[in-house]
């Protein structure tokens, strides 16, 4: 899919083809709708098909005229879009590529980030301006990771509520889920916090001193975002931890409660057995009144159960 924008008034208003000064929008291009942006941009190919490998790195690139910034997105993965409970996150590269006469981003996914732009709500937005738009999609981004960090404190708070009280697996998968999440963010966020601080330098982009701090607001917030990963991550290790030891624990008490129950049980097999066998000679004591054995019984379980319970035992 291709888009053209441009701004008038202060507004993004799409154009049904390439002018100067506009932005391309590319989500999931063809061959063919590649080879047009070629065509009427002279953008470099390489540059326009960075962003469409999805183990593409965060980095930046020049080549002559032409600035080619890759940087790491959140998305959300598309088969836990619809379960109530924990999401799944991932991350994807998107392509800014900076020409002298507009500027192209490539994804493969349609983003939150790039809609909101083009559907204006993100105000003061001049596609001529090429060097603030780039930051302002470099602001949106390091937004959009804090945003989705407290989606994961959320889940991670609800799954919590109910963890120690449930033997299942079902908690613990979706612990993994967030802990996965939680160290992609971690890695991307560290290569895009690399890429901002290239160009910060001002050698990348010629930064004014709006723009200047327009970037370390974005820094600002990719360092943010990179500390709440690392809390997160620790405090659900030490959650996993705990769970770990409450599990070891329950099953040790099943295991005690399981052994006192056989031992007391014990008690009466063994009379009965005494007065199930056969015996020559004088009958055994008590052998017609069978009521005698089995208050015995009852008698000797009640007594073990009582000195286990006074040992804390049970």
């Amino acid at each position: 899919m291709i888009e053209y924008f441009k701004s008038d008034a202060r507004l993004l208003s799409p154009l049904y083809e390439f002018e100067p000064g506009c932005w391309v929008n590319l989500v999931r291009p063809t061959s063919e709708e590649i080879t047009h942006v070629l065509a009427t941009t002279g953008v470099e190919e390489d540059f326009l098909r960075a962003a469409l490998d999805p183990e593409e790195s965060s980095r930046v690139e020049l080549e002559e005229d032409q600035t080619l910034l890759i940087v790491d997105i959140p998305t959300l993965e598309e088969s836990n879009v619809e379960q109530d409970e924990s999401k799944i996150f991932g991350t994807l590269p998107m392509g800014i590529i900076v020409l002298p006469n507009t500027v192209i981003t490539v994804c493969l996914q349609d983003t939150t980030v790039l809609r909101g732009i083009a559907q204006n709500k993100v105000r003061d937005i001049h596609t001529a301006m090429r060097t603030r738009f780039v930051l302002q999609i470099l602001l949106r981004v390091a937004g959009l990771f804090l945003r989705n960090l407290r989606m994961i404190e959320r889940d991670f708070t609800k799954i919590e509520r109910r963890l120690y009280d449930s033997l299942k697996n079902e908690e613990l998968i979706q612990l993994l889920g967030l802990s996965k999440s939680l160290v992609y963010f971690s890695a991307s966020l560290k290569g895009n916090e690399v890429t901002m601080e290239k160009m910060l330098r001002g050698r990348i982009l010629k930064l004014y001193e709006d723009d200047r701090d327009l970037l370390e607001d974005a820094l600002i917030e990719i360092r943010q975002a990179i500390e709440m990963a690392g809390i997160y991550s620790s405090i659900l290790a030490g959650t996993m931890d705990a769970y770990a030891s409450v599990v070891s624990n329950n099953l040790n008490i099943i295991m005690k409660v399981l052994t006192v129950i056989t031992i007391i049980m014990t008690i009466p097999n063994i009379i009965f057995g005494f007065y199930g066998m056969n015996i020559t000679g004088n009958d055994l004591p008590f052998a017609y009144w069978w009521w005698v054995p089995v208050v015995i019984s009852i008698c000797g379980c009640i007594g073990a159960w009582i000195y286990m319970k006074r040992k804390d035992l049970l």
